[in-house]
């Protein structure tokens, strides 16, 4: 049975001024098919997916959602983009040296890339994640070289050590994707930078509706 918190993020939504964080449709899957197919947009990614494993992820995402009660919402800039691409909260799935652990991540169109969206609405899920999930720290990792998400992680508030670069291990050795940068970010510290900002309460930076 999906509890009262899982239910309302599944079918609710986040609001920030400018995005709208909200459930899945199937009207998203050819647009979600589209931007899976974008060799720039998963340049740092092993390869991009054909049409079926686009609806293979749409399935796994939905079944996070209803499993742990956060996943990746469909990102939506209301009266520009009905559909940007997705950002959201999934447990890392596999073992590593920071496991068990809440991965912040996000994928967008590149229509959608350099205005802003993905740091804006990272940050209402982040919100969601400390607020709603009372985790106590959420983590983001990609290559080295992909500096546009590194970009995003910093602009949010999160921070790495080189030391705890890491090799993921769902790639094979000497794969040249392998090789990963770990970003962090605890409770007490976005809390801080929330209270900087006179930004104490969820709701002062997005709106969670059921």
């Amino acid at each position: 049975m999906v509890s009262a918190r899982r239910e309302s993020a599944l079918n609710g939504e986040l609001r920030t001024p400018r995005t709208r964080l909200r459930a899945w449709r199937a009207s998203d899957m050819a647009a979600l098919a589209a931007m899976n197919a974008d060799a720039e947009v998963m340049q740092h990614f092993p390869a991009t997916l054909t049409a079926t494993q686009s609806a293979e992820l749409a399935e796994r995402i939905q079944d996070h959602f209803a499993r742990e009660g956060c996943g990746l919402w469909v990102l939506e800039i209301p009266g520009v983009m009905e559909f940007a691409g997705f950002v959201g909260l999934l447990r890392v799935s596999f073992a590593a040296p920071f496991t068990p652990a809440t991965e912040i991540g996000w994928r967008l169109v590149r229509a959608a890339w350099g205005h802003g969206y993905a740091s804006e609405a990272a940050q209402a899920a982040l919100g969601y994640a400390f607020n709603m999930e009372q985790l106590e720290e959420v983590v983001s990792f990609t290559v080295p070289d992909n500096h546009r998400s590194q970009a995003v992680m910093q602009r949010i508030g999160m921070h790495c050590d080189r030391s705890e670069d890491f090799d993921h291990p769902r790639l094979a050795p000497g794969h040249p994707l392998q090789r990963h940068v770990l970003y962090r970010i605890r409770r007490a510290e976005w809390l801080a930078r929330a209270d900087a900002n006179r930004l104490t309460d969820i709701s002062d930076i997005s709106e969670l509706r059921g």
